[in-house]
């Protein structure tokens, strides 16, 4: 990836004279359109804080962001994309209390707005941060915020699964679905997962009841009475997973719906059926940072770049073969 300079400066406040390195597009396109810029260091406001970005992961909501050449809130280019931060606290604004200079932080700021993680700082509010997780490395904290916190969001916040209850999980291998196996699991849930047959094994050891080879297998055929679905592929597959839950189930979708979701025919069988989406969450952060000290949340990252190589990270994220995450290294 090339390197090239740049005034311009950070939405944000900037610290007058410092400088950064940060993954930059100045249009939509494929992952070519990616640059290394150097460009102004951003100073925290008030209730914000300053991290020194170690780790910060990609998800798909990252080569759609940069394909479309424009955030879902409207922000059009220059951007810098990211949202998954793993790092160092470096300063702090007026009026934080809850971190200081040093203080190891993990987070997802800002989303869906522009939070600019893929960069070497990152400035936002103190509350989107949490302490990072014990035991872990920042590249394994930095592919966590985004992911595990959709999972937790849908699985204990809108669905509230309880012991007993059949959790369908669709890519259960993905970035969500292994965290979402797994947080399922220590709700007390029986875990029925959807993956291709060599990932079995791992999401067995991740806590996996029952998998379904989606290759060989039609779930929609084989698998009953089911009080939750966790949806990340949409289309056919809404109304295929309306066929597995008992009425009184609750089908969740982390894509937008479309005119393709079968509200009605949810309505009919007595499902709940919804979009979620996720939120910045401190205390969702301090719930999962727990499993994982806990031994019961274990996160995979599958692949780690440079910041440098952010757009060959792209490539292989867009391949949808990944197991896990992709996390870019940024500071040593």
């Amino acid at each position: 990836m090339s390197q090239v300079t740049t005034s311009a400066a950070s939405p944000a406040a900037t610290t007058s004279g410092a400088t950064m390195r940060a993954v930059s597009q100045e249009t939509g396109g494929g992952p070519e359109v990616l640059k290394v810029v150097e460009t102004r260091r951003p100073a925290p406001g008030r209730g914000e804080i300053l991290v020194r970005v170690h780790a910060a992961g990609l998800n798909p909501a990252d080569w759609k962001t940069r394909s479309r050449g424009e955030f879902a809130v409207g922000t059009k280019p220059p951007f810098t994309l990211g949202w998954d931060v793993s790092g160092v606290v470096e300063t702090v604004g007026d009026g934080v209390t809850v971190f200081r200079p040093g203080d190891e932080v993990y987070g997802m700021p800002r989303f869906p707005h522009p939070a600019g993680a893929h960069a070497e700082y990152v400035a936002a509010p103190a509350r989107h941060f949490a302490v990072r997780p014990k035991g872990l490395s920042h590249v394994e904290s930095g592919a966590l915020p985004l992911a595990a916190l959709t999972a937790w969001q849908a699985l204990v916040d809108t669905a509230d699964v309880r012991p007993g209850q059949r959790v369908l999980i669709h890519a259960a291998a993905g970035g969500v679905g292994h965290l979402a196996v797994q947080i399922a699991k220590a709700r007390g849930a029986h875990v029925i997962g959807t993956a291709s047959a060599a990932k079995h094994d791992l999401l067995r050891s991740l806590g996996a009841d029952e998998l379904v080879d989606y290759r060989t297998q039609d779930f929609a055929e084989t698998v009953r009475d089911v009080d939750v679905v966790l949806d990340s592929l949409g289309g056919p597959n809404w109304a295929r997973s309306l066929r597995t839950l008992r009425p009184g189930g609750t089908l969740i979708s982390i894509l937008p719906l479309d005119a393709t979701f079968p509200t009605a025919e949810a309505e009919a069988a007595g499902v709940r059926a919804v979009f979620m989406l996720v939120e910045p969450d401190r205390q969702g952060l301090q719930e999962i940072a727990k499993l994982v000290e806990e031994g019961r949340l274990k996160v995979i990252a599958d692949a780690v770049f440079p910041l440098t190589e952010a757009a060959e990270a792209h490539r292989l994220g867009e391949t949808g073969r990944t197991t896990g995450k992709i996390v870019l290294s940024v500071t040593p």
